[in-house]
């Protein structure tokens, strides 16, 4: 009889975050050892006890350390086969010890960086975005000419990003009157809970079709322009909503006259709204892309329509 490939040991980094506590989640309840590196100021944080004890009682391991302390990684790294990093983008940078102390560990068959978000080597705002992708196509680089096995996730938006105000910047609720729709509304964005990130990451990680590729997530329904939005929640209010066209030209002289970071969520808007930098792309294995939702069927994930039934 076949001996059954053991599950592979994970490390999270980042696990008491939103994203990190539904990747913990998804691979304990896969199966894989699990463990999670947690700085030592948030073990004596009081708002954080109730987090930590839900990590460990579901089984994960915590271990202390952090980014910034070579011997904490080097000893969280060797308990494990894969490393998954869920830190927020705007620390993205921080992964560098981490990559030179994997790059040290031969153990290691797969690193998962944090990105989550857009493809950073398919977007083409460089000039207004802060270096916001720039930082994470630098940790690539470092990634691929360190020959670290790697998978990276590409999942669009969060839907808690944007969508709650129907991408309507400052609004924290979607419109009932008035809406405000930026190009001509038909260029489509992807959107992704995290919860089903996660749960797409977690099959990645002892899967050799998505060894050293990128996981692109296009989930049926969840591929949505403005107009499709727009459309929708009309259906779901019963009312017609008055529409205003903002124009490339008037969105980019916005962003341009609105000091950071107040202006990223109208970066974001001409990225993935005018410049569809999510979809604009096919998805490709000779160019290095893997779409998840082919290779996992069985995943069972929330739609927009669905999500947009919670803000009623």
């Amino acid at each position: 009889m076949e001996k059954t490939k053991e599950k592979s040991r994970v490390l999270v980094i980042g696990a008491t975050g939103r994203l990190g506590h539904y990747l913990t989640r998804f691979s304990i309840q896969s199966g894989h050892p699990t463990f999670a590196l947690i700085r030592n100021s948030t073990f004596s944080d009081p708002s954080k006890s109730v987090t930590l004890e839900s990590l460990s009682s579901s089984g994960v391991t915590l271990l202390k350390g952090s980014l910034d302390d070579e011997a904490s990684l080097e000893e969280a790294v060797s308990k494990v086969d894969v490393v998954i990093s869920a830190i927020p983008s705007k620390h993205v940078l921080d992964q560098k010890l981490l990559i030179n102390v994997i790059k040290r560990t031969p153990s290691i068959t797969r690193f998962i960086p944090a990105e989550y978000g857009a493809d950073p080597d398919k977007t083409q705002v460089s000039d207004l975005d802060h270096g916001f992708y720039s930082k994470k196509s630098e940790i690539r680089r470092l990634i691929e000419s360190s020959n670290i096995p790697y998978t990276y996730i590409c999942c669009g938006l969060f839907m808690r990003i944007l969508l709650p105000s129907l991408v309507q910047p400052g609004l924290q609720s979607p419109p009932v009157d008035k809406v405000t729709v930026f190009g001509d509304g038909n260029v489509k964005a992807v959107f992704v809970s995290e919860v089903d990130a996660a749960a797409f990451t977690i099959k990645t990680i002892d899967d050799p079709r998505t060894l050293n590729k990128t996981l692109y997530l296009r989930p049926c329904g969840n591929v949505c322009s403005m107009n499709d939005l727009v459309e929708m929640w009309e259906g779901k209010i019963e009312k017609r909503l008055v529409k205003t066209f903002v124009t490339e030209s008037q969105l980019l002289e916005k962003i341009k006259e609105t000091p950071y970071p107040d202006d990223m969520e109208m970066v974001f808007i001409y990225s993935f709204f005018i410049k569809g930098h999510h979809t604009y792309f096919e998805i490709d294995e000779s160019c290095g892309g893997v779409n998840g939702t082919e290779l996992y069927p069985d995943v069972k994930y929330m739609t927009v329509s669905e999500f947009l039934d919670t803000l009623l």
